[in-house]
């Protein structure tokens, strides 16, 4: 039996610095182009359909190579993969900021994703191997501020750069950012021992991103027209790459993904609720700034700011979520949490054109209060369900659904939000757009309630600190190694 040592923030702070530097850049993009959309628009002379493409198409890129995270980390070194990927990103941004047309801003958004897929599943993963396992939640706690007030910032920062600067220095800054990551990461992130490098699962490798990205571009598709042509092949191609993915990783010996995590109900109930709070999160933060804009008339900076009072609720709230997390588990910040998310976002679906500011401040507030509790809670739980040996590729598959549930999520309100805006267009009674939107709301309060229930099922799961995959009858149950 091994001593407990001595544990702080303080001893492993820079590596966690270096990590959050280089998720923040990541995370920061991922809503920073939200509020420059009409300004796209302009500046190009193109359509929103099209315009949207710049964040779908970086969402999917993200999800497309977060697969190949714990592959290339056992390959050549979480340390390594990370720096280089940071370096990938920040070469794509400059690309962004150069760009001439709406199809070069999408193809360089999708080089961005294609580097920063890889830099949240590694950095979240060094950092849960560096820390014991009863401090997990508090410095989980501590990584989930940057990770859950960055995409509220990003529309402050995107709104005074659009405002006072130019829309190209959205993109640019990430130069000085990628590099303060990259210089810390060389000098502070542990190189840690080489382990045996399974054969690639190149099946997988194939499968994957073809099976995210197009059921993800079939749903953006189908929110237009779901009989036609595009629609239909995506989706069904989507489909039969989605069923040889899971076929072909059931029976890997080492797969690209570990499907068979999902053997375990614990881990099975908490991605389904991370899936809803994630819909019910990214719903506000692409579909309000729009709605500022478009029905409230604020400008780029105004919406901005105004989003920050979701931040200010996760700065508060995030630290006591991973506290309170090593002492009571999820499920009662869960509880809390989505209560508060839901009501907030009914609150926002009742507010009317005309009310003060205060009435969408305060269900902000409560949005990334509620957000704070449970996000870094949830993400730890799913971890703490899977074997602490497989932490690494239970990563890698976790934050590749969140992506593509993103993508499907944005997609499906933005379509649902089109659909209602046609209504109340050539409805006579309805003067605005405003009802649009407060529907779209009103259906991801729906969804977050709909989380309420499912947290009722979490349970606290047992640590599995030495967990290791024992094959049998080509299956694997997951058993302790005994010292």
């Amino acid at each position: 039996m091994t001593d407990i040592q001595p544990f702080s923030i303080r001893t492993i702070i820079a590596p966690l610095i270096a990590v959050v530097v280089g998720m923040v850049m990541v995370i920061l993009d991922s809503t920073i182009v939200n509020v420059a959309f009409p300004k796209f628009q302009q500046e190009f002379g193109s359509t929103l359909a099209v315009v949207q493409w710049t964040f779908t198409g970086y969402t999917l890129a993200l999800s497309a190579v977060i697969p190949l995270a714990g592959w290339m980390t056992d390959k050549f070194g979480a340390k390594r993969i990370f720096v280089t990927t940071v370096a990938l990103f920040t070469v794509g941004s400059v690309l962004c900021g150069m760009a001439q047309t709406i199809e070069q801003l999408i193809i360089f958004r999708i080089v961005q994703g294609l580097g920063g897929g890889m830099v949240a599943p590694i950095g979240m993963a060094v950092i849960y191997r560096l820390t014991p396992s009863h401090k997990i939640g508090t410095v989980m706690g501590v990584l989930g501020i940057p990770i859950l007030i960055a995409p509220a910032f990003g529309p402050v920062l995107s709104g005074w750069l659009l405002d006072y600067v130019s829309w190209q220095w959205i993109f640019l800054i990430n130069l000085p950012i990628g590099m303060i990551a990259i210089a810390v990461g060389m000098k502070y992130l542990p190189v840690f021992p080489q382990v045996e490098v399974p054969k690639l699962d190149t099946l997988g490798m194939i499968l994957a991103p073809v099976a995210f990205s197009m059921l993800a571009f079939g749903v953006a598709e189908g929110t237009t027209d779901w009989t036609s042509a595009r629609t239909m092949i995506a989706l069904t191609v989507g489909a039969a790459a989605l069923f040889g993915l899971i076929v072909t990783e059931l029976r890997h010996r080492q797969p690209l993904l570990e499907l068979r995590v999902f053997k375990s109900s614990d881990f099975t109930r908490g991605i389904l609720l991370l899936w809803l709070v994630q819909i019910a999160l990214f719903g506000v933060m692409v579909l309000f700034p729009v709605y500022l804009q478009t029905v409230r008339g604020y400008s780029s900076l105004d919406t901005g700011l105004i989003m920050l009072a979701q931040a200010v609720g996760s700065i508060l709230f995030t630290p006591v979520g991973g506290r309170m997390f090593d002492k009571v588990g999820a499920r009662p910040l869960a509880l809390i949490g989505l209560t508060a998310v839901s009501a907030a976002l009914f609150w926002l679906s009742q507010v009317s054109p005309e009310a003060g500011l205060s009435m969408l401040l305060l269900p902000l507030f409560m949005i990334g209060s509620g957000m704070g509790l449970i996000m870094m809670a949830l993400n730890t739980h799913v971890l703490n369900s899977a074997p602490r040996s497989l932490v690494g590729r239970v990563t890698a598959l976790t934050t590749a659904a969140q992506h593509v549930v993103t993508s499907f999520a944005v997609a499906a309100l933005t379509g649902f939000l089109a659909y209602r805006m046609n209504e109340t267009t050539m409805n006579v009674e309805s003067q605005n757009i405003a009802a649009a939107y407060s529907d779209t709301f009103l259906l991801t309060a729906i969804l977050a309630a709909a989380g309420i229930i499912l947290s009722l099922t979490l349970r606290k799961p047992q640590l599995l600190d030495s967990a290791v995959p024992t094959q049998v009858d080509d299956t694997y149950k997951w058993t302790k190694e005994r010292s």
